[in-house]
Formats: C-alpha cells, sequence, structure tokens
C-alpha cells in the first residue's frame, strides 16, 4: 500500500484510484464464495456517470454470497507508473489484482472503447484472447448497449450478456456458485452449464463461414447445447431504482443523482439503436420516483436528481410528477434536472417549471436541418414548431441554447446542411429578455447502428463529409455562433466496430500493440493506428462503413434477436425514401415490431398509461 500511496502522489486526480468512497461497499473477501469485478473501460469521471454499472453494483452487494468491487481505465500517467512498477491493475474497494476475481464484466456502452478492454486485461496481466486464458483465469464477460452485435469483441470474451442485465446477472451468479462448488474447475463445462441461459451468448460455440466476396454466409452453433438465436433479455417491470450511489470525491461528468423514471421510448426515430434496444417501454410510478428521490437525498447528500429516460417530457403525468416533488422540497435547494427533452413547447413549459433552476440553458435535438429530413428520420417537427419552441424559451428567459444536428443522414444534400445554417440564423435573430440568445452547434456523424432500421445505410466517408463541415464552418462562423464537431476519421472508426465481425478481433488487437487507447478521446485518438492495423491484418475498413447493405445479406449480428422483427426493420428502412411516417405506437396501434410475439409481451401501454395492451 505504501507503494501505492507513493504513486498516486505522481499522478492528476489520485482520487480515480483510491476508493472509500461514500456509499461504497467492501465484503470480508474471505467470506462470500463469488467474487465479482465491474469495469467500465474509461476514465473514472466517465465510469461514475453510467447507470448500468451502478446498479449492477447495487443488486450484487445485496447477496451475502457475492461481493462486488469496480475499476476503471486508469489514465495515461496511471497506466504509466503501473507499468513501470510492475503492479497489476485492481480494484477501488480491495485493491486486489483483476486477476484474482472470479468474474471480470465489462460494460461496453461505446465502440471506441474496445482498445481501452484490451488495455486493462494487459494491465491485469490477464491474457487476452478467451482461447489462451486457462480455468485458473477468471471468467471475463461483457454487457452493455454495443453487445447488441458483439462480433467484434467476440475473441477477447468467454461470453456476453445480451440486454438488460438485472435478472440474468443473478441467474449467472448462481450458476457459477453451483459450478464452483462442483470443483471440477472446468470452465468449457461451466460455459456449457451458460449458455442455457436466455440472453447468454458464447461465441465459442458458435461458427462463422463467409462468401468469397467478403460477406457472412452463415452464423451457426456447433456445439447441440447452444441456441441457434440468442434472445435479447429485459425485465418486464422495473426493479427497485438503485437509492445507495457511490458518491465521488471528485467531480464526474453527470454529478448528480439518478432516478430512471422509465426506460424505453416509442417514438420509432429511424436512426436511433436506444429506441430499439431499450423496447418495450416501461415506466415507474410516481409514488416509486418520489420515493428514490427522498431516499437518494437521504443516502448521497446531492442537491440535483435527475429524472433519467430516453424521452424525459413524455413521461405520464410528467407535470405533477414535477409539481409533487417540486412541493414536497420546497426551500430545501433541491434542483430537478430533465434530459432528453422532446423539442417543443410543452418541454420548455416543464423546464421552466422547475423550482429553483437556474434559467441557464436549454438543450434540443433537432438533427437535421429541414423538415423533409426530419420525415425521413421520422422525427417529424415543422420548422414553424421548431421555432415557435425555440421563441417560447427565450421568451421566459431562458438564455442559451445547445442545438444538436446529425450530418451523413439519409437522402441527405448539401442543400440539408446549408439549411441547418439557415435555421440557426433565424433564432439567432429571436430576442431573448437578455438580448440575443447564446447558441452553440454540435453536430455529429450518423453512424448506422445494427437493430436500427438504418443498419443496412451506407456511412458517409470522410471526403462526402468534408464539404459539409466546411458549408457549417463559414455559415456559423459568420453568424457568430459556436461550432464543434467530430472528426471524420473517428465515426469511421466508430462505423467499422459497430457494425463488424468477429475478423476485426485481430485489427483491434493490432490497433492496441500499436499504442490505440482512449479511442474515445480526441487528443488521443490516432487514426494512423488503426489505418496501419487494417493494412496489417488485410481489411478494409470502407468495406464494414462505406458500403451499403443488401436487404437479403445475412449480417453479423443476425443471430441475435434483438426482440424487434428484422421485416419490421426493413420495411422502416423503405418508408425513408418515402418520407413515410410511423406513428408512436403509445399514442396509435401497435406497429406489430416484434415484441408482441414474447411472452411477456408489450408492457409499454399496460404500464402507467391506462391503454390497452398491443395485440
Amino acid at each position: 500500500m505504501s507503494q501505492l500511496d507513493s504513486m498516486l502522489r505522481k499522478v492528476t486526480r489520485p482520487a480515480r484510484y483510491s476508493g472509500g468512497e461514500w456509499n461504497s461497499i467492501v465484503k470480508d473477501w474471505a467470506a462470500v464464495e463469488v467474487k465479482v469485478a465491474l469495469i467500465y473501460p474509461d476514465a473514472y469521471e466517465i465510469g461514475m456517470s453510467n447507470l448500468g454499472l451502478s446498479i449492477l453494483y447495487e443488486i450484487l452487494n445485496q447477496s451475502p454470497h457475492v461481493l462486488a468491487e469496480r475499476a476503471y481505465a486508469p489514465w495515461v500517467d496511471m497506466e504509466a507508473e503501473l507499468r513501470s512498477a510492475d503492479i497489476p491493475l485492481f480494484s477501488l474497494e480491495s485493491k486486489r489484482p483483476l486477476r484474482e476475481f472470479d468474474i471480470i464484466g465489462f460494460s461496453l456502452g461505446y465502440e471506441l472503447n474496445y482498445t481501452n478492454v484490451l488495455n486493462m486485461l494487459e494491465l491485469a496481466q490477464i491474457p487476452l484472447l478467451a482461447s489462451e486464458r486457462t480455468d485458473s483465469h477468471p471468467l471475463v464477460i461483457a454487457g452493455g448497449s454495443c453487445t447488441l452485435n458483439p462480433e467484434p469483441m467476440s475473441d477477447f470474451m468467454d461470453l456476453f450478456v445480451i440486454g438488460e442485465g438485472e435478472e440474468v446477472i443473478l441467474e449467472l451468479i448462481e450458476v457459477f456458485r453451483r459450478w464452483k462448488k462442483e470443483g471440477t474447475g472446468k470452465k468449457e463445462e461451466l460455459l456449457r452449464q451458460l449458455c442455457h441461459i436466455r440472453g447468454i451468448y458464447v461465441p465459442s460455440f458458435y461458427q462463422v463461414n463467409y462468401h468469397s466476396d467478403g460477406t457472412i454466409a452463415s452464423i451457426g452453433p456447433i456445439i447441440p447445447d447452444a441456441s441457434a438465436s440468442i434472445e435479447r433479455r429485459f425485465v418486464s417491470q422495473l426493479p427497485s431504482p438503485a437509492t445507495h450511489p457511490v458518491v465521488p470525491y471528485i467531480e464526474v461528468v453527470h454529478d448528480r443523482a439518478v432516478v430512471e423514471i422509465q426506460r424505453g421510448c416509442t417514438r420509432g426515430c429511424r436512426f436511433c439503436q436506444a429506441g430499439t434496444i431499450y423496447r418495450p417501454l416501461r415506466e415507474r410510478s410516481h409514488d416509486e420516483v418520489v420515493k428514490a428521490v427522498d431516499e437518494l437525498i437521504k443516502n448521497c447528500g446531492y442537491g440535483e436528481v435527475s429524472l433519467l429516460s430516453l424521452s424525459t417530457s413524455d413521461y405520464s403525468g410528467i407535470e405533477k410528477l414535477i409539481s409533487t416533488l417540486g412541493q414536497r422540497w420546497k426551500g430545501k435547494n433541491l434542483t430537478l434536472s430533465l434530459p432528453s427533452l422532446r423539442l417543443d413547447t410543452f418541454s420548455v413549459a416543464l423546464a421552466d417549471s422547475i423550482q429553483g433552476r437556474k434559467k441557464g440553458g436549454l438543450t434540443f435535438a433537432p438533427e437535421a436541418g429541414t423538415e423533409r429530413l426530419r420525415q425521413v428520420i421520422n422525427k417529424s417537427v415543422s420548422d414553424d414548431d421548431l421555432l415557435q419552441t425555440m421563441t417560447t424559451a427565450l421568451e421566459r428567459g431562458w438564455r442559451s441554447l445547445k442545438l444538436y444536428f446529425m450530418l451523413g443522414l439519409p437522402t441527405e444534400s448539401l442543400e440539408d446542411v446549408a439549411a441547418i445554417v439557415e435555421l440557426v440564423g433565424k433564432i439567432r435573430k429571436l430576442r431573448a429578455k437578455a438580448g440575443k440568445p447564446r447558441i452553440k452547434v454540435s453536430a455529429a456523424t450518423f453512424v448506422p447502428k445494427p437493430h436500427t432500421p438504418l443498419q443496412w445505410l451506407a456511412q458517409n466517408s470522410t471526403e462526402e463529409l468534408e464539404p459539409k463541415h466546411q458549408i457549417l464552418k463559414r455559415g456559423l462562423r459568420k453568424l457568430g455562433v459556436a461550432f464543434s464537431w467530430q472528426a471524420p476519421q473517428m465515426s469511421l472508426i466508430e462505423g467499422v466496430l459497430a457494425r463488424g465481425d468477429r475478423r476485426l478481433g485481430p485489427v483491434i488487437r493490432r490497433a492496441r500493440q500499436l499504442g490505440a487507447a482512449f479511442d474515445a478521446w480526441s487528443e488521443h485518438f490516432n487514426y494512423e493506428r488503426w489505418q496501419r492495423a487494417f493494412d496489417e491484418i488485410g481489411l478494409d475498413p470502407h468495406f464494414y462503413a462505406h458500403r451499403e447493405r443488401p436487404l437479403d445479406e445475412l449480417l453479423p449480428w443476425s443471430h441475435i434477436d434483438c426482440g424487434v422483427r428484422m421485416d419490421f426493420l426493413s420495411q422502416e428502412y423503405q418508408r425513408t425514401e418515402s418520407r413515410q411516417e410511423t406513428p408512436d405506437c403509445r399514442y396509435g396501434p401497435c406497429t406489430m415490431c416484434g415484441l408482441e410475439r414474447w411472452e411477456q409481451g408489450c408492457r409499454g401501454k399496460a404500464q402507467g398509461l391506462g391503454a390497452r395492451l398491443s395485440t
């Protein structure tokens, strides 16, 4: 420990590694049967803002048979110190090496963190390849949204948890406990038992065959225990919210308490992966949310609570909930934050109703500069409605606006891009109470994601993006509007890893060998490393990112059943050309997306909505 103390004096933000935070849990190592390390493969201040790991940490530590501890990617200065001293990467709670845990679970929420996963395994002194790990090594698993296409990381994981983890993680732990008591120690036998759990995918039990043109010919199991299709797990009813989260010593990205008020979204934006993979919609009751806020304030001491969902203003009775919380905590310095607000005047009124909130800024995502292009992606917000929302916000005293757009959407033209400048110019002319509004514009490259209607689309190349960036740079500079964008090369690698197959494993490994890490951070991303890795392995990134895929092509994730039918997604894809709207099934008829065939059914309308079940 004295060596660690000495090391922490040499690095930035030593509290990233010190542990001992409020609500962190340290159990007697010898008194529990299963030791789990929960890992977020990014810096501490990013990982500590991840709600999923916080939920699993609380669930696992409630069991007397299990301990769960945390680890995050050490920053480059700490990595250098660990390597220099030959100290294996350790957990925050007990400071034990990760290699001593039974199970190591990675949360994969962003493709550009993949090299961090490999770097952390290196630092933990655990073999990178699942095939090279022995029965004495920890079981290395992964969950999170990226595992809906697990193939690019399949070389490195013993198994993937597909979907929501609250129930399946306990089932996995129980099988692991029994296997450990049996004392055979054969990981192969453990994996054979685990693959029977719905939602668990063991990639070594499957074989992928390819056509001569590089497309996939077949994906299938090579042992009788494995299912031909892996069903995404979801909980039919949201479990109790995590109300004892670990409170960090240093400021993190989302430095506030969080209550997930609903999960899922019914709006059906065609670009949105979360809107597909978190279906069906499930709401918490008002009483449960109020109770969770009370407990969070008591247990954490935060002065701000975020009411989290994919579309917070769609939550049933959201005005009443905010009013109830406002009255309950009146005069006690509680601030509510509402992420993911719908782009309409109702959302402005909602934000305006929060007591004690300073009217600094509002964030909205128009996504596209024209009504036509918003119709293409099934986000039908008219220019008039958009401008009325901005007018209302400024009239009510909001001083600044942040607007998010995407470049590279299907059917997009340079005129659509120029329309972003025109739209921002109109907003710029609106009068706020305090004078001209302050506006920031951010433009991300659209990256088609698996299990969305646009999964077949060709991603924009760097050459296609360059004139679009120039239009926005020049136009917004003239307006005096701040503009930020993502480097096209980062978007390219994200797109390749998002829709790639298991042949990318050697590319990821070679990129890591060449020094790739923290690729999600622009100051650390190095495209040349990735380019060299692709060249050496003999794969073309453009094959994965810039090729429009025919609807009958077998996709790398075709064996992963997310619950939404492929024919529904293809119908939605074909509707982009005609700009045909698909109504929100929350207020209209069932769209027959596929969830109605599952045992639990589509619960979205049943929970908190009082409407009929779809089919």
